[in-house]
């Protein structure tokens, strides 16, 4: 039974990773939060102590300062606290040297997102072939779990893949994931993760088509869709990290990604690509000094986790999925529905942040218990998806099922 566990970075899904994880410390054991601002750390360990969510007070919950991105001084860090669990919620530029931590100490790792070099931007698919999945051989060797994506999206969407693959469906025709948050912050704009890998996501678009990758425009197809609870939502045909590896791992002719954006969202949008703030390559000011207009646009803009207190509505993220079952034509809507406000009362976060944290360490749970730990590296659809989601449905991420739901009409999505 593997315990203690490292969570690497402290915005807003690392609060909502400690919070839980210390729900649950008499199964995962000592708690340590690290980043580079050790401050921020001990913020989030203030907002534990607040809730009362030290579930055993004889276990420690205590935070260090590193630099992710310095391989040596992971490795050190994790043999420091005697971790056997690395959840990694820092940005997605460390998850490299984060892994290879792992990988040279023998310890479980895990990530929310796909990795990303922050000299290539949107690069070409399948996206885990150019970094993550050339490490499966030394995890292998190794012994080493590995679970990639292990957030909401990529993550719970990927186990409700596998589960209708299992479960729901003899054949798949097509699998649309769709993704709005219907809740309001009250700022005039705002991002609901990192805003730097947010808008870097936004250059091209690749989806998967017929059993291939199609290249299209970023928020050039939109359809209209009657979301349970929050209603009548525009989503947008947009890639992301999941699509790589279901690709792979699904037999499915089409997998998509669709998400929420509202028409103030796009405008604000749209101005500040046009002027360029949304770059993520240097120039140099009149003062001499060389900086990445992205950068100052993320100073500039609030920060996620800030915005928890005043946010409401809800989210819902969902899988449409159409196909076959007892040669006869079957389609539903796997979903969550998630509340800001009560995200906030229950852990001080908002929905965003909730969905993507609660599942790691609903994951270390199951590697704890010996459930999950595979000993080499996976894609959260290789493995058995219902005790993850049995878990979730009691750490405050239910899923429904709707039969026969409201039709997902997507348009032809040919390439450019």
């Amino acid at each position: 039974m593997k315990k203690n566990v490292l969570i690497v970075g402290a915005g807003g899904v690392g609060h909502v990773v400690a919070h839980k994880c210390a729900m649950n410390n008499d199964v995962l054991g000592d708690i340590c939060i690290a980043s580079r601002t050790q401050q921020k750390c001990d913020a989030i360990i203030e907002s534990v102590l607040r809730k009362n969510h030290l579930k055993d007070t004889t276990k420690k919950l205590y935070s260090r300062s590193v630099d992710a991105m310095d391989i040596p001084s992971v490795i050190q860090l994790i043999k420091d606290t005697k971790s056997e669990i690395v959840i990694n919620v820092g940005q997605a530029y460390v998850n490299m040297t984060v892994l290879e931590a792992c990988i040279e100490t023998g310890v479980v790792y895990m990530d929310t997102a796909i990795h990303e070099d922050p000299d290539k931007v949107c690069e070409n698919p399948p996206w885990y072939a150019n970094y993550e999945w050339k490490r499966k051989e030394r995890c292998a060797e190794k012994g080493v779990t590995a679970i990639l994506g292990i957030g909401f999206d990529p993550g719970v969407v990927n186990a409700w893949c596998a589960l209708a693959q299992k479960d729901y469906f003899d054949t798949i025709d097509t699998i649309d994931i769709l993704d709005v948050n219907a809740g309001s912050h009250g700022k005039f704009f705002a991002t609901n993760f990192d805003p730097e890998i947010n808008f870097r996501e936004f250059r091209k678009v690749w989806t998967w088509i017929d059993r291939k990758w199609v290249l299209q425009k970023v928020h050039a197809i939109k359809v209209d869709y009657d979301f349970p609870v929050v209603g009548n939502c525009p989503v947008y045909l947009t890639g992301h990290d999941e699509l790589h590896s279901l690709s792979k791992n699904i037999d499915a002719n089409s997998i998509r990604f669709w998400m929420g954006f509202g028409e103030h969202y796009l405008n604000v949008f749209s101005v500040l690509t046009n002027i360029g703030m949304t770059s993520e390559k240097p120039l140099k000011i009149a003062e001499g000094v060389e900086i990445a207009p992205l950068k100052v646009l993320k100073a500039l803009l609030p920060d996620p986790a800030s915005l928890a207190p005043n946010y409401i509505g809800k989210t819902c993220i969902g899988n449409f999925i159409k196909g076959t079952k007892d040669n006869k034509p079957r389609e539903i809507f796997i979903y969550n529905i998630c509340d800001h406000a009560e995200c906030y009362h229950e852990v001080e976060s908002q929905a965003i942040s909730y969905t993507a944290g609660v599942p790691p360490v609903a994951a270390a749970i199951l590697i704890a218990r010996g459930d999950w730990d595979v000993k080499h590296m996976v894609n959260v659809e290789e493995l058995d998806p219902k005790p993850f989601i049995e878990l979730l449905d009691n750490m405050g991420l239910p899923t429904e099922v709707i039969e026969k739901p409201a039709t997902f009409a997507a348009p032809v999505i040919e390439s450019l």
